[in-house]
């Protein structure tokens, strides 16, 4: 456990441990009959909620970082991006496969007959590209393009969190049905979208700045890893 801990940080093991556990536990249930009446819906709708929280999670790095000084929140960016594109890849096979059998004419019926389908199409399209270059040697070879790409996530986030709201069965405006954990959602990634301004940015690092000085002067300082 040691060896570990020295060559694994507790929040890396933390971020693979939680983005696996979806799939641990679909498959634990699905050994022991437990994965209810509809498995298949419970597969394609338990894996598109994670893909969006890993989604989330990814676009949460950057801000958590500018205002807490977490730096290896950075490093964990990229793995919990990937972890969002693998859930979403199997949420997609398990809709036009498992859901659809593969029958192309009837899946894009459905996909124009629900408008929401048609959303998370695009969001699934556009993380295509992301998650193929999202090594260190696309970065290199596309230069200044590789950020404007990746850029797309702020566009990418929103989408799916509408594709999923959209999805439920419930009415934002009379606030009625399964709204709560949509709602939650998007709040989330609008904060973020909003901290991510540069105005605000600047505003947040030096209310961080602040903070720090004054623990400084007081000499408690919070030690946080880098």
């Amino acid at each position: 456990m040691k060896n570990l801990f020295k060559r694994y940080t507790p929040l890396q093991i933390t971020a693979h441990a939680y983005a696996w556990s979806v799939l641990v536990l679909l498959l634990l249930e699905f050994l022991t009959d437990n994965l209810s009446v509809n498995p298949v819906q419970e597969l394609e709708q338990r894996t598109g909620r994670h893909a969006i929280t890993l989604l989330v999670l990814s676009l949460a790095c950057t801000p958590l970082n500018n205002i807490f000084g977490w730096r290896e929140l950075i490093k964990r960016r990229r793995a919990l991006g990937l972890y969002a594109f693998m859930y979403a890849t199997i949420h997609v096979i398990v809709f036009v496969h498992l859901d659809y059998g593969l029958a192309w004419s009837l899946i894009v019926q459905t996909v124009f007959e629900k408008p929401y389908i048609v959303i998370g199409l695009l969001a699934f399209l556009m993380l295509i590209p992301l998650a193929f270059t999202s090594f260190d040697i696309w970065k290199k070879r596309l230069g200044k393009t590789w950020k404007r790409l990746h850029q797309t996530v702020y566009l990418i986030a929103p989408l799916a969190v509408l594709h999923y709201a959209w999805g439920k069965k419930g009415d934002f405006f009379a606030l009625r049905g399964e709204i709560v954990r949509p709602l939650i959602y998007g709040l989330i990634v609008i904060l973020f979208l909003i901290v991510r301004i540069p105005q605000v940015r600047r505003a947040v690092a030096s209310a961080r700045d602040r903070v720090l000085i004054l623990f400084r002067r007081r000499g408690t300082l919070p030690q946080v890893n880098s």
